[in-house]
C-alpha cells in the first residue's frame, strides 16, 4: 500500500491534457490500494502512497484545483483544464501523496500488487492503512 524506497526510480505522471506533470518515486514492485469510498468509487482511482519526499510537480501548479469536504483533511487536487485528479494529500498520510496509478506514464513495473480497502467505512478502517515509511 505504501511504495517502498528498494531500487526506485522517477516515474512520470500526468492529467489528461498535460497541464499538470509530476514526478513520483517509485520501485519496481508496488502496492496499491483499491479504495471503495464515494470518491474513489466514483472516479476509479488506485493509490500509490508516498512520502512528500518521492513525489514532485514539475508543471501545473497554477492550474491544480482543490476540493475538500467532511473534515477537510484530505486535499483532493485536480487539474482545472481536464479535471483529471492524478495525485492528492490523503487524509490517511497527511504527509504524503497518494498517485493514481492510473495516471503513470511508465507502467512497466515487475510486480503490482492491488489491495482492496472498505473506505465506505473509513474511520473503522483507516487504521489498517500502513504508515507511511520514513526518510
Amino acid at each position: 500500500m505504501i511504495a517502498k524506497k528498494k531500487q526506485s526510480i522517477w516515474r512520470r505522471g500526468g492529467c489528461h491534457c498535460g497541464a499538470v506533470l509530476f514526478e513520483v518515486n517509485a520501485p519496481d514492485e508496488i502496492e496499491l490500494i483499491d479504495c471503495n469510498c464515494s470518491m474513489c468509487s466514483k472516479t476509479g482511482y488506485l493509490h500509490l502512497i508516498v512520502p512528500k519526499s518521492q513525489f514532485r510537480l514539475l508543471k501545473g501548479e497554477g492550474k491544480i484545483a482543490t476540493y475538500t469536504f467532511n473534515t477537510g483533511a484530505a486535499k483532493h487536487m485536480f487539474c482545472s483544464v481536464c479535471g483529471i485528479k492524478s495525485f492528492y494529500v490523503p487524509r490517511s498520510h497527511p504527509d504524503g501523496f497518494s498517485v493514481n496509478f492510473r495516471c503513470l506514464e511508465d507502467q512497466e513495473f515487475k510486480s503490482v500488487i492491488t489491495t482492496e480497502f472498505d473506505g465506505r467505512h473509513w474511520e473503522r478502517n483507516a487504521g489498517e492503512l500502513a504508515p507511511l515509511e520514513k526518510d
